[in-house]
Order: structure tokens, then C-alpha cells, then sequence
């Protein structure tokens, strides 16, 4: 009976001291688990808040005017350009050219509403011809519609109607979230139902240039697409927008495009309801049947010459490629201006003669 007692209290002793040990570990344990929780939901916070600056940086211009993100955009998009005396004096001449015809040319400020409720402007030229055939041109990203007028100025000349848009978020058009192309190719069959309301025998050409380039793209791989439409000229266009926006990432805020990238697809599609990997014009000149030609500057700093030539690969069109030697960004029509509009003339007239629209 002793035996049994004291081995019954050895027993509480042992429990009691292995209690005494346990119970500080456990509370250790908690607070390490605590800690490290606390810690990671921290990190994840300021991911996020980094994910949101990063997309409000890029892609929201009011948000970019706080940051001072155009005056920097612009000048660091100034200092790739090609800066060579011929270029100079082709874009002075073709601005003062252009300026000379915007104090003859009628034209007017139309508007339209988006799908999502957004009011989009654009200038309309009316050509003094009676012509059938119009051309819809597009500026890239962080511009506006009177950096296009110098083609607008050439293509009424050639006898076309114009119709020149702010895309959303830029110039006078509204909107929270630059497309980067894919909102915009939505927003540009606004414009082409509006030019058919006024004219259903409507020929139409989509000139774009780098990112008004990648929308006009983007919309040729859409379905039941106007049969109206019977050519696209890209001028600098990108591959797509996912890479864009990997590329910009590590030159504008050194930071690595993986994950970011994905991480803003995530963010965007909630605050802007687009993902950035819709954003492909080469997914859609695989689908496309509109006559196409490419165009880019060899020396291109901000989007690569190899996107032209990736795009004219993949395309399924017709379709023709124009590199200018010693041209940057959207330069092309200011390095060879004879070439460049000589190519595109040409390139046009077979688009018209194929389509059915004009004589052989």
C-alpha cells in the first residue's frame, strides 16, 4: 500500500514539472505564431498598397499628374528619341504644314457615351470631296488627339473624312483607367458605328500609332467586325500589354516584373475591370482577316523593333511590314516622310481594289 502511494506521488510530481516546462514553451510558441502573422499580414499590406501605387502610377492620369508621372514620361520618351537634324526639320515642317490647315479645315468636337458610362471625345474634319472613304487615327499612350493631327492633315489631303478621338482617360475624354488598348478597341466601335450612321457605303481605316496602334489591332481580331473596315495601318505597335507593363515596371521603378506584373492583373481587374493579359494585339492579328500594314523605327528605345516583326508573323491577314533605318518612337513618318506615306498611299489603294470598293 506505501509502495503504491508513493509511487502515485511521484507521478503528480513528474506531471506537475512537466507542466511547469510546457506550459512557458507553449506560450513561446503563440507568440512566435502571433509574430510571424502579424508580420506577414504587414507585408501583405504593403504589398497590396505597393500593387495599387504601381497600377494608379501607370495607369491613372490623375493620379499620374500628382507624381508628376507625364512631365517625366515625356521627358524620358524625348530622351530615347532619335535626335537627328532631318527628323527635326520633317516634324517642324509638318507641324507648321499642319497648323496652316487646321485655320481653313472645317471640323467639329463630337461625343460619345462608352459602354461603361464615360464621355469620349473626338475632332471630326470633313473632307471637301465627295468621298466614301474616312480614317479613324488613334494616339498612344499618355497622348492626345491634336498630337495626331499631322496625319489627319495628310489623309484629307488623300481625300478622306477624319475622325480623331481622345481615347479614355486622355485629353478631353473621361475615364479612370487607361485601356492600354483593350477598353479602347471596345470604345473605337463607338466612333466606327458613328461614322456609318452618317455614311452606311463608309470605307474605313484605322491609323494608329504605339498604343492607339495595339487598340487598332486588337480590334481586328474581334468578330462580326464591319465589313467597312478594309485596312489598318500599326505604326509602333506593341505585342501585348502584359509585357508592356513588365518592361515599364523595371525601367521606371527598378522593381522586378515577376510578380508584380501578375499581381496587378489581379488589382486592375477589380478597381479598372480589365486584365492586362486581354490586352493582346498578337492574339488577335492571329484571328484577323483586316488588311494590315506594320510599320516601326529600327531604332525604336521604347518599344522594340522585334514586337513589329513578332506581330507581322503572327498575323493571319494580308499584310505588309515597313522598317525605317534611324527612326525612334513614332518617328517613322518624320526620318523617311517621302517612304512612309508613298508605302502607306499604296498599300491602301490595293486594300480598296481588293475589297471591291474601287477600280482595279
Amino acid at each position: 500500500m506505501t509502495e503504491i502511494v508513493e509511487d502515485s506521488f511521484r507521478q503528480m510530481k513528474y506531471t506537475k514539472e512537466t507542466k511547469s516546462v510546457t506550459k512557458p514553451k507553449i506560450r513561446k510558441r503563440k507568440k512566435f505564431i502571433i509574430t510571424v502573422s502579424v508580420a506577414g499580414g504587414i507585408i501583405l499590406l504593403l504589398y497590396f498598397f505597393l500593387i495599387n501605387f504601381l497600377v494608379s502610377a501607370a495607369l491613372v492620369p490623375s493620379f499620374m499628374e500628382k507624381l508628376k508621372a507625364f512631365e517625366r514620361i515625356t521627358e524620358d520618351s524625348y530622351a530615347a528619341q532619335v535626335q537627328t537634324s532631318d527628323i527635326q526639320v520633317n516634324r517642324q515642317l509638318a507641324l507648321n504644314e499642319t497648323n496652316a490647315w487646321l485655320e481653313t479645315v472645317e471640323s467639329r468636337l463630337i461625343s460619345v457615351i462608352s459602354g461603361d458610362g464615360y464621355a469620349l471625345a473626338a475632332r471630326e474634319f470633313f473632307s471637301r470631296e465627295d468621298s466614301h472613304v474616312w480614317v479613324l487615327v488613334l494616339h498612344g499612350y499618355t497622348g492626345w488627339k491634336e498630337e495626331m493631327y499631322p496625319f489627319a492633315c495628310w489623309y484629307y489631303g488623300e481625300g478622306y473624312h477624319v475622325v480623331v478621338p481622345d481615347l479614355r482617360c486622355q485629353g478631353e475624354s473621361d475615364g479612370d483607367f487607361i485601356g492600354m488598348g483593350w477598353t479602347d478597341h471596345y470604345d473605337c466601335m463607338l466612333w466606327i458605328n458613328h461614322i456609318l450612321a452618317q455614311d452606311e457605303e463608309a470605307q474605313i481605316i484605322i491609323h494608329g500609332q504605339s498604343m492607339g496602334a495595339a487598340t487598332a489591332l486588337m480590334l481586328t481580331g474581334e468578330e462580326n467586325l464591319p465589313d467597312n473596315i478594309i485596312a489598318v495601318v500599326s505604326d509602333c505597335a506593341y505585342t501585348d500589354a502584359y509585357s508592356m507593363f513588365g518592361e515599364k515596371i523595371e525601367e521606371w521603378f527598378h522593381l522586378p516584373a515577376f510578380p508584380l506584373v501578375d499581381s496587378a492583373c489581379v488589382v486592375l481587374k477589380l478597381r479598372g475591370g480589365y486584365n492586362l493579359k486581354d490586352a493582346s494585339a498578337i492574339r488577335a492579328v492571329a484571328r484577323s482577316s483586316v488588311p494590315t500594314l506594320f510599320i516601326h523605327g529600327e531604332d525604336d528605345a521604347m518599344i522594340n523593333v522585334q514586337m513589329a516583326r513578332n506581330l507581322y508573323e503572327e498575323a493571319a491577314c494580308r499584310k505588309e511590314l515597313l522598317i525605317i533605318e534611324g527612326a525612334g518612337h513614332a518617328q517613322a513618318q518624320d526620318k523617311e516622310p517621302e517612304v512612309y506615306y508613298a508605302r502607306i498611299r499604296e498599300f491602301l489603294q490595293e486594300a480598296m481594289r481588293l475589297s471591291g470598293r474601287i477600280d482595279s
